[in-house]
């Protein structure tokens, strides 16, 4: 591994490991080590745990780092394997309770942790989650691993695999919910000797890290899932398009990798066969644009990260103008289990026209932060006040954001919505990659528009006026508007301005910009007309609510 624990000192290996003994463990003690615990010293949990486990003379006992658990509020985690036991917030010297609770572990002993905040979940890309050891290869196999390949190499023609993605339902995870099967059959019909599949990583949503949990915590997944959808569309090459800034996730995809390649995994005849395919890494600078597929390509081939105009689509003609495959993490993540389990399993899952499941990043003034994935068609309330265990301190809620900067705050009135594609752009949102932003009743909404303003006329490539020059005109009425220094024509010639950007703007980044101001305005024109007409801050945020001495 390349990371560093927080002290700077190099990674050990865990004391006490499966192989110590004969036979399988009596007990297994679950370490979280994805990036939020690790920052909180999960690593050295995992080391002083196996000495105690050693001292205390426990030889049948396991202690295992895995990734993401997913109650990323209370890391590090330790979760006891066989009785469902989670510890939260274990400190490196104090691990006595775990080692009393791995002692009275009973042969037989089998469930995994209760509580709404999993019990009301349902595992699809993330299945593996807190129980594999997200560099181990054997891990994963053990898992499940690559029956889902085997099977579609031994056992299915490349139409098959396809039909199968179209009956499940199945719908890109990256925002826009796009079939996944038609997208596929797009590709495989495309006229081009070479084709390409592009697993787009760049998660860039402020609050947002589905995909940097998924990858950092299985890894020869998103291998797995990229290896099928290549036999399904006739691709040999793909590439892992991931920001630098994902550094763990990183490192653990080049371990997988390797060691995928190593056992036949990836590469030439895999599995003893005549398919071929490998993945290489690609990392972006961070450009919250290049998450938009055209933008991404240029980034892969070297080229400076701007969109283009479509058609031509990717599908027909991508990746250095030949045919290209581009699915974000989790809808990769997904392939597999559909494999495994059938199309008609998955499609039993969802509602409507949204099948299956959603990750989602639960985060703001929610008590349970952290990863969950539910079924489409949940309640907005059930996720939060259920799974996410309420608002912070028992405030009020107020709105919750969904879709990053191009998404929309929905009010507390639509707390009973289902969560689906179509839903949610009824209410003025949108389903985005996954991110959640809870907030209560200390959040001003014309400071939250504001704020997802700044981040897009910040992201702008700059390439097409509407989104270069118009993201900054609206966040400099909207900064007037906070002050206290606007008029009632700024309001109007805010909304005219924010439609105008988004018919007219070149990609996603532009047309979704202007999405917060329309959702803020339709649900919170009281706050707009607050700070216009009665110059006040109705949640006390911005400057004009502020005593003048404060002020000076």
């Amino acid at each position: 591994m390349s990371e560093m624990p927080a002290a700077g000192r190099p990674l050990r290996r865990r004391v006490i490991t499966e192989e110590v003994h004969e036979g399988p463990a009596r007990a297994t003690a679950y370490v979280c080590e994805a990036a939020s615990c690790l920052s909180a010293q999960s690593h050295d949990v995992t080391v002083r745990l196996g000495e105690r486990a050693a001292e205390a003379g426990l030889t049948d006992v396991a202690v295992k780092r895995v990734g993401c658990i997913g109650l990323c509020a209370a890391g590090p985690l330790v979760e006891i394997a066989e009785t469902g036991q989670l510890f939260e917030r274990v400190r490196p010297d104090d691990v006595e309770p775990v080692v009393g609770a791995l002692k009275r572990v009973k042969p037989g002993d089998a469930r995994r942790p209760q509580g709404p905040f999993f019990e009301k979940q349902v595992r699809v890309a993330t299945e593996n989650f807190g129980r594999v050891d997200p560099e181990s290869l054997d891990d994963y196999l053990a898992a499940g691993g690559y029956e889902a390949l085997r099977r579609v190499l031994s056992e299915m023609t490349s139409t098959e695999v396809r039909d199968g993605i179209t009956g499940s339902g199945l719908r890109g995870r990256g925002g826009a919910g796009y079939p996944t099967g038609l997208k596929w059959t797009t590709v495989a019909k495309a006229q081009g000797a070479q084709k390409y599949v592009i697993c787009n990583a760049d998660e860039g949503d402020p609050g947002a890290f589905m995909d940097r949990s998924v990858l950092e915590s299985d890894p020869y997944r998103i291998l797995e899932g990229m290896a099928i959808a290549a036999f399904a569309v006739h691709a040999t090459e793909g590439y892992i398009y991931c920001r630098a800034e994902y550094p763990l996730a990183v490192a653990r995809l080049r371990t997988a990798i390797r060691l995928a390649q190593r056992a036949g995994y990836l590469g030439a005849g895999i599995m003893d066969t005549s398919f071929t395919f490998d993945v290489q890494i690609r990392l972006g600078a961070g450009a919250f644009v290049c998450g938009e597929e055209t933008a991404l390509i240029a980034s892969v081939e070297g080229r400076r990260g701007t969109p283009r105009p479509r058609p031509p689509y990717p599908a027909v003609q991508g990746l250095w103008d030949c045919p290209t495959l581009i699915n974000n993490v989790e809808t990769f993540a997904s392939v597999p289990a559909i494999v495994r389990r059938g199309p008609g399993w998955y499609a039993a899952i969802g509602a409507g026209k949204s099948r299956g499941t959603k990750v989602f990043a639960l985060a703001g003034r929610v008590v349970n932060t952290g990863l969950v994935e539910v079924p489409m068609g949940m309640a907005l309330r059930e996720i939060i006040f259920d799974i996410g265990g309420g608002i912070i301190d028992g405030r009020p809620f107020k709105a919750v954001q969904t879709g990053g900067p191009s998404g929309g705050c929905i009010p507390a009135e639509h707390l009973d919505k289902p969560v689906t594609y179509e839903s949610l752009i009824e209410l003025g949102s949108f389903m985005g990659s996954g991110g959640m932003i809870v907030m209560d009743d200390t959040s001003c909404m014309v400071d939250v528009a504001k704020y997802f303003q700044d981040f897009c006329r910040d992201e702008s490539c700059g390439k097409c006026t509407p989104c270069r020059v118009g993201t900054t005109q609206l966040w400099m009425l909207l900064d007037l508007i906070t002050r206290g220094e606007a008029t009632l024509a700024d309001l109007a010639q805010l909304e005219r301005l924010a439609g105008i950007v988004q018919r007219m703007s070149l990609c996603g980044l532009g047309q979704g910009a202007p999405n917060p101001i329309f959702s803020t305005l339709r649900y919170f024109r009281d706050e707009y007309l607050a700070h216009i007409v009665e110059k006040r801050c109705p949640a006390g945020v911005c400057a004009i609510s502020q005593p003048a001495e404060v002020m000076a």
